[in-house]
């Protein structure tokens, strides 16, 4: 197939948008993105605020670290550090400035239980209010869908920014996702000039690879990929889904190196793009076949996310996993054919793990997700493979992975809603 100049430029403008810097888990920063933009509205450092967040926001700051804290968790803590410290120019890097000085107040304004929490009833699973006040005056800044999507700012009642938006629907900036497919993603990643991709994704190597080699470094969460490494030995195979976990690690347990994200996350961007790159320098490929590879494996994660929503109870490490294991079949040689059958191996394998919040397990979630891509890459180039029929596999690629979207999207609904329960009773 060949692309039109419109869908070529589509693509090259997805990879830019959603391949951005993060410091340390995106539902926190998006709760201190908001309440640094409410701070900065209100004009003053508020004296009590409001954070009514939907179940699955609750869900993913739960249990991780909130950046820059050292030790804090929680709703609470990510607002009023993102209230105290927070620099809401820098959005996703919102809390890069905080200072000792900051966390230490920080602290000392948890304990007066100035911060309120509330389960905001939406349909919305990305969907945050904040309401700042302080005495008389109040401000209000409201995020839905994306974790910098402010849609509405209010300062004393009077509105100053109201962008129309849907509840049921996200809104990411592009308004049908039906031109993606996975042949066009490998037509634009063997087309794609270099130059269009090249800060974007020299990025995500240098930032994902550092953040990976501090995870087996240091002690951080159970150290996944460091007892992958003393376990199962230095293989490529083991090494690549150790980088992952190692990267996963540090992270989740409070690490303040940035990521570039995929799809909203950081895990997940680590996920679709260290195993590629471990497999590229094994292979000794061109610095040129590594961002080609890149250019699937993070178009393959997002493509698969268009269908499943950006938070729900089908953990995103399996998208990226299965991007990453396009890539890594196109490393080995693979055309469209192996791509699609590597996806299909690798969705047939673990598309039940759930997502119960961000938190240190995510890191042994990414290796079990990369040990299934994996296998599915070496089925593929093997001649072997799972056949329409089979479970939720369907006739072609797209159908499969639309089968995968209304899994996790309509048929997990029950299941996000249980796990909500059991995380907070």
């Amino acid at each position: 197939m060949s692309l039109s100049k419109e869908v070529y430029e589509k693509y090259k403008t997805v990879l830019r948008e959603e391949l951005v810097p993060a410091l340390g888990c995106t539902e926190p920063i998006a709760i201190a993105y908001a309440s640094a933009k409410a701070r900065e509205v209100l004009g003053a450092l508020p004296d009590r605020i409001v954070a009514q967040c939907s179940g699955n926001i609750i869900k993913n700051v739960k249990g991780v670290i909130v950046p820059t804290t050292k030790d804090l968790r929680g709703i609470s803590a990510a607002a009023i550090i993102g209230a105290v410290g927070g620099d809401a120019s820098k959005e996703l890097e919102v809390l890069s400035g905080v200072k000792p000085e900051h966390v230490k107040k920080t602290k000392e304004l948890l304990e007066t239980g100035m911060c309120e929490e509330e389960l905001l009833n939406t349909p919305a699973k990305l969907h945050v209010i904040i309401k700042a006040f302080k005495g008389e005056s109040s401000s209000l800044v409201e995020i839905i869908h994306t974790h910098t999507g402010i849609v509405r700012i209010e300062k004393n009642g009077e509105v100053l920014l109201d962008v129309p938006h849907s509840l049921c629907e996200e809104n990411t900036g592009t308004a049908s996702w039906d031109w993606m497919s996975v042949e066009g993603i490998i037509e634009f990643a063997n087309t794609v000039k270099i130059d269009d991709v090249r800060d974007t994704l020299s990025r995500q190597v240098e930032y994902n690879t550092a953040i990976a080699e501090e995870g087996l470094q240091r002690i951080y969460g159970a150290n996944i990929g460091m007892t992958l490494l003393n376990v199962y030995g230095n293989d490529v195979k083991v090494r690549a889904k150790a980088v992952a976990a190692a990267g996963s690690d540090a992270r989740m347990s409070g690490c303040e190196m940035p990521v570039v994200i995929n799809s909203g996350s950081g895990n997940q961007g680590m996920t679709a793009s260290l195993p590629v790159i471990v497999y590229a320098r094994e292979l000794q490929v061109t610095e040129e076949r590594l961002y080609r590879a890149l250019c699937i494996s993070n178009l393959v994660a997002i493509y698969q996310k268009t269908k499943v929503g950006r938070l729900s109870a089908y953990c995103g490490a399996v998208s990226a996993a299965t991007g990453a294991g396009a890539g890594i079949t196109y490393l080995f040689g693979g055309g469209v054919e192996e791509i699609a059958r590597t996806i299909t191996n690798t969705l047939a394998n673990v598309s039940g793990i759930v997502c119960d919040g961000a938190k240190p397990s995510c890191a042994a979630k990414i290796a079990s997700s990369l040990d299934a891509a994996i296998l599915a890459c070496y089925m593929t180039m093997q001649g072997r493979g799972f056949q329409s029929g089979e479970g939720i596999v369907k006739d072609s690629i797209e159908a499969t992975i639309e089968s995968v979207g209304k899994l996790a999207k309509d048929g997990m609904q029950v299941t996000d809603e249980e796990i909500l329960k059991i995380m907070t009773s």
